[in-house]
């Protein structure tokens, strides 16, 4: 039934798409679903929307309705009376009038342009496609949806996290490897974090902010510029947080701590912040330990290290 749902919701939406529409996916299932209860009294198999059939019907210019209840009428009078009719049709006739019907709906461009733009896409894609080909439906919408889970456990295990410079003309910091004119800032690493931090990818975050550290210090030597003095999180893009996630970022303080390094968390979200303070979390990196913006962050701490000049007697 699940495979049932997932199949009348896609090709509700390849055709909805085509015709710059939009299909209400709850109001699908609630049909499908008074569809196969009502059939079930009558010993009926599980039933769905029929890609082939759609696609006949579409481009035959059926348009609303009208059209269905006509085509079920005729395959109702043809099953009780030309049934002897159509007993010594060739398969391979009833096959390419699907055939026909189904090849102007396959958009190649349409695949091209997800290769482009994500491959896992395009992977589910090109699997649902030949699993749907060469095996059957239900089959090549499993693959399909598999791959597309897949894709969503990658995404959550492994987010992005990017190393920020300043950007003099605009007077913000974006990702070094997105902008050519991002700078990076003398003694400190300013890493971002794109994703929710909970348990799911706290290791990985807390490892890969060691893997950063680690990758700029060695960077740092080959140059001979100045260490890293300070570790600046900005956590704008950070939605969500966890008990493990407040549990990593103390545990991540502590570890660069015996490094001799400082971390500063900037711009916490409102939920963010909010259970920072619940766990009383933020005691522990002080007044000087969260700031609003990377910016602010950055220009209060590098105040602090210049050294003060010796006082004129008079």
């Amino acid at each position: 039934m699940y495979m049932a749902l997932q199949e009348g919701i896609a090709i509700g939406r390849t055709f909805a798409a085509m015709e710059n529409y939009q299909v209400d996916g709850n109001k699908e299932m609630i049909a499908l679903g008074l569809m196969n209860i009502v059939g079930s009294c009558a010993s009926c198999f599980v039933t769905t929307g029929s890609f082939s059939r759609s696609a006949v019907s579409y481009n035959a210019g059926g348009k609303t309705v009208v059209s269905n209840i006509v085509m079920a009428i005729t395959v109702l009078i043809t099953l009780l009376f030309l049934m002897p009719l159509f007993h010594y049709t060739p398969n391979l006739i009833l096959a390419a009038i699907i055939i026909t019907a189904v090849v102007g709906l396959i958009d190649y461009q349409g695949a091209f342009r997800l290769w482009k733009v994500d491959k896992l896409d395009c992977v589910a894609c090109l699997s649902s496609f030949f699993g749907v080909l060469f095996i059957s439906v239900p089959i090549g919408l499993a693959i399909a949806v598999g791959v597309s889970v897949f894709k969503i456990l990658l995404n959550v295990t492994r987010p992005n996290t990017h190393v920020l410079g300043y950007i003099a003309s605009t007077r913000s910091f974006q990702s070094l490897s997105r902008y050519d004119t991002a700078v990076r800032i003398p003694s400190f690493l300013i890493i971002a974090v794109e994703a929710p931090f909970y348990f799911a990818n706290s290791t990985y975050l807390q490892e890969r902010t060691l893997r950063w550290i680690r990758e700029e210090e060695d960077r740092i030597k080959a140059n001979q510029q100045p260490a890293i003095k300070c570790v600046v999180i900005d956590m704008t893009a950070v939605t969500a947080i966890d008990t493990s996630g407040i549990d990593t970022i103390c545990e991540l303080r502590r570890l660069l701590e015996k490094r001799s390094l400082k971390l500063v968390l900037a711009n916490p979200v409102g939920n963010v912040m909010e259970k920072l303070f619940k766990s009383n979390s933020l005691e522990a990196f002080g007044l000087d330990g969260l700031y609003l913006t990377v910016s602010e962050a950055v220009d209060d701490i590098s105040s602090s290290w210049k050294p003060e000049k010796p006082s004129e007697e008079p």
